[in-house]
């Protein structure tokens, strides 16, 4: 069993960056594909990203491809997402999620943090 927290969430202006972190327990993390997901008000969740257990596959939704780029460091038990030209349409709340399998739906992840906000004005 894994348990996530996600960091790094804020409010910024149209144009600027931010990263997550999602620092995760136990032992077994280099063990898992990681995920990240957002769901904005009165939306379904969305698949944002996700890496393999070892870094060598990532996956992206068409909208971030070229500004967000998911990352791990199985050393410290962390996944990250730089968030780059964010957007409005960015705002969201964002999960980070675990599972064995390197998967792009929500219903197929096992394990998922709290959430951070992340809030983009134009």
């Amino acid at each position: 069993q894994v348990q996530l927290v996600e960091s790094g969430g804020g409010l910024v202006q149209a144009g600027g960056s931010l990263r997550l972190s999602c620092a995760a327990s136990g032992r077994t993390f280099s063990s898992y594909a990681m995920g990240w997901f957002r769901q904005a008000p009165g939306k379904e969740c969305e698949f944002v990203a996700a890496i393999s257990w070892s870094g060598g596959r990532t996956y992206y939704t068409d909208s971030v491809k070229g500004r967000f780029t998911i990352s791990r460091d199985n050393a410290k038990n962390t996944v990250y997402l730089q968030m780059n030209s964010l957007k409005p349409d960015d705002t969201a709340v964002y999960y980070c999620a675990a599972d064995h399998a390197l998967e792009t739906t929500s219903w197929a992840y096992d394990y998922w943090g709290q959430g951070t906000q992340v809030t983009v004005s134009s």
